[in-house]
């Protein structure tokens, strides 16, 4: 029956005015309306959001970015199902192919910036502390020393004076700063090459930033009181090299980056923002928007997967990789990831089929707490799907699989750590292992003799030493010793570490922080234990090596572990003996009188040298020092020690690492030029295969 609007119904029923009925139409013909952005100009007023429908929607109705279809409509969808049967329903991700993200107005292969910088949500990344998942692509970052403000006109960067904080003062460091790259040549870089580098110029970045991280460390070291965000010289050290513009690959590309190459290690995420392999130095996922067709859409360049997140990589060539966001922080429970920033930048990549590197961040077993992040070369994405995480929540992943072709990096991890569980009763033997260890057990770890080239059956006979021998030790300066029982502790008024500067030479974990001329560490009267952190030359071997028949240098020495910059990595070791009775034909000699260049790994200007004419001879009797091959562009520089006592002196060479030494790659050293006024050894053909090889050595 038909009724008037307002009418009683008790009342006798009269004819209703058609012309006042409302038309009322169905859902699903209705046309979602979003509110328009306020204009922050204008007076406040009293505006009324429409609050879009979640679902579930009625038969018929699409559902539309970023809400999600409900289980029972995506039980009735054709959509593929995830590759592994899952006990549970769960929604796909929404076709990307309407929508694209806001983005700034860039071509292929330049460098993507986003129109808004977004910090205000925090999230716990791989590593394990608290950081934001939005971040400029262009790498502004907000911290100590400068931040970049980009929009669409103009990019500006806030100048601030380098200082570090260190307890309750400010050291200016500015001088240090500007030696360093004075010293590798980086205050002015051609900007093309700065777009498109090359590996001598993201070495010498490399370089420059762990020096400075270094320094900035030892300087910490001496001081008390500093806690959290204070004590991170990786974040210190690279936000005053991107203020300086010490940089490389600052052009943001899709695919192989110069200069970078598969198996290439690193131990800070911001190592790899320097470099332009991954310019996020926090989130996961680094992106960039691209024009296709004059329509931009985010697409994914490369990921970080350092198990964070409920990642699946053990098969080598597959990996699994969840998406970000969604995580608990700031009180805040854990949510349901959206297609957003780099997942939808993924998915897209998906589409699009364009390569992704992929960086996975693995277990650094020298450092408790710490990461060694190891490029393995480019994936595709092959598909999408959402799952329940652990938390109950939706979490976006994605299926990358490894391009065939590479060269091996994240299997070579893999096989090593399968050789290392060989002694625990499981694992798989090396092959070509002559002897499971070449020291008899005179060093604490194993060091193997291998060949997998030909039949030779090992080096000639010699006796292995762990430590220098002398006949006659150059006479003592009369020092004092030191009495720290504890082992000498940085910030303490003690005489060995009076006689570095005033701070202690190493890291705890063998980290060379000095850049003496010459090493003081404690002597034999000394009071401090053996594991004190002034003595780490005299502990031995820390690093498994291995000694392996080369293809044409004969026995080479490389290394199991991944060897950070600026380790130590062991002593020259041997018998010292007469500068006038070196044996010309003898080929393991250290020569401390030769000329040597100057190494790029320290900001000094003059090579290294002893006071005193030092010749170690190794035929007979010596460590792995003795097996390490000449090279005109090393990875390993030596460094005079010395150790005293109150009446006499004891120089040694210590050999550390000029960069980042992936595992299996061969240590080398140069073995410097004999005086022109001298007689010497023939010269022999250099087979060291460097660009800069000098075609000859003695």
């Amino acid at each position: 029956m038909e009724q008037a609007f307002g009418a009683d119904s008790d009342s006798v029923p009269v004819p209703a005015d058609k012309t006042k009925i409302l038309i009322v139409k169905p859902l699903r013909c209705l046309v979602p309306i979003f509110p328009s952005p306020q204009d922050p100009s204008a007076p406040p007023s009293s505006q009324y959001a429409s609050v879009p429908p979640t679902g579930p929607f009625p038969p018929g109705a699409a559902p539309f970015f970023p809400f999600f279809a409900s289980n029972v409509s995506q039980k009735q969808s054709n959509e593929p199902q995830p590759p592994h049967p899952r006990p549970y329903t769960i929604p796909s991700p929404v076709p990307l192919n309407s929508f694209r993200t806001p983005g700034s107005d860039v071509k292929n292969g330049d460098i993507g910036t986003s129109k808004k910088s977004i910090r205000s949500r925090m999230y716990v990344d791989e590593d394990g502390y608290s950081q934001s998942d939005g971040y400029d692509n262009s790498f502004g970052k907000d911290m100590e020393t400068g931040s970049e403000v980009d929009d669409k006109r103009r990019v500006t960067r806030k100048k601030v004076k380098s200082t570090i904080a260190v307890s309750n003062s400010d050291i200016d460091i500015d001088s240090f700063v500007t030696h360093l790259l004075e010293s590798f040549n980086l205050l002015d870089v051609d900007s093309f090459r700065q777009c498109d580098s090359d590996k001598e110029l993201a070495d010498r970045v490399l370089m420059v930033y762990n020096l400075l991280r270094r320094k900035i460390t030892q300087l910490d070291d001496t001081k008390e009181g500093m806690t959290g965000s204070a004590k991170r010289p990786d974040l210190r050290a690279g936000t005053i090299c991107m203020s300086k513009g010490a940089r490389a690959n600052i052009k943001k590309r899709v695919g192989p980056v110069p200069g970078v190459e598969i198996g290439d290690i690193f131990f800070f995420r911001f190592e790899m923002c320097l470099v332009g392999l991954h310019a996020p130095s926090m989130a996961g996922i680094d992106y960039m928007s691209v024009k296709f067709s004059g329509a931009e859409e985010p697409v994914a360049v490369s990921i970080v997967s350092a198990g964070g997140y409920e990642d699946e990589g053990d098969d080598g060539d597959v990996l699994i990789y969840s998406g970000q966001g969604g995580v608990s922080s700031r009180g805040k429970p854990q949510s349901d990831q959206l297609l957003i920033r780099g997942n939808l930048a993924l998915e897209k990549s998906l589409h699009r089929g364009n390569e992704v590197r992929v960086i996975r961040g693995l277990k650094d077993y020298q450092h408790t707490t710490g990461k060694v992040y190891v490029y393995d070369g480019l994936y595709r994405i092959h598909e999408s799907w959402i799952e329940k995480g652990k938390s109950g929540c939706n979490v976006f992943k994605y299926k990358l699989v490894r391009i065939a072709g590479q060269p091996s990096a994240f299997t070579l991890w893999k096989s090593i750590q399968q050789w290392k569980d060989v002694g625990n009763g499981g694992g798989i033997t090396r092959t070509g292992v002559i002897l499971p260890d070449l020291t008899s057990g005179a060093e604490k770890v194993p060091v193997s003799l291998v060949n997998d080239v030909d039949n030779e059956k090992g080096p000639a006979y010699f006796t292995y030493s762990r430590s220098l021998k002398y006949r006659n030790p150059f006479p003592s300066t009369q020092s004092l010793s030191c009495s720290c029982t504890n082992g000498c502790q940085p910030g303490y008024n003690c005489p060995c570490i009076e006689k570095n500067g005033g701070y202690i030479p190493y890291t705890p974990l063998g980290v060379l922080l000095s850049h003496n001329t010459l090493i003081h560490e404690c002597g034999s009267s000394c009071r401090c234990p053996p594991n004190c952190r002034n003595r780490i030359s005299q502990a031995g071997l820390k690093l498994r090596l291995e000694v392996f028949k080369t293809r044409d240098r004969g026995w080479g020495l490389r290394s199991w572990d991944p060897i950070r910059s600026g380790a130590f990595i062991c002593e020259y070791a041997g018998v010292v003996i007469e500068e006038n009775g070196i044996d010309y034909d003898d080929n393991y000699v250290f020569d401390a009188t030769r000329s040597f260049d100057a190494v790029e790994t320290s900001p000094r200007d003059e090579a290294a040298k002893f006071p005193y004419p030092l010749v170690i001879s190794a035929k007979n009797e010596g460590n792995v020092g003795r097996f390490m091959n000449h090279s005109c562009s090393p990875n390993v520089y030596w460094q005079p020690v010395i150790r005293e006592n109150q009446y006499e002196s004891y120089f040694h060479v210590g050999f550390y690492a000029i960069k980042h030494i992936p595992p299996m790659q061969e240590l080398t050293f140069n073995y410097g030029i004999v005086q022109a006024d001298k007689g010497g050894p023939r010269r022999k053909n250099c087979l060291c295969g460097s660009a800069r090889c000098k075609g000859t050595f003695c």
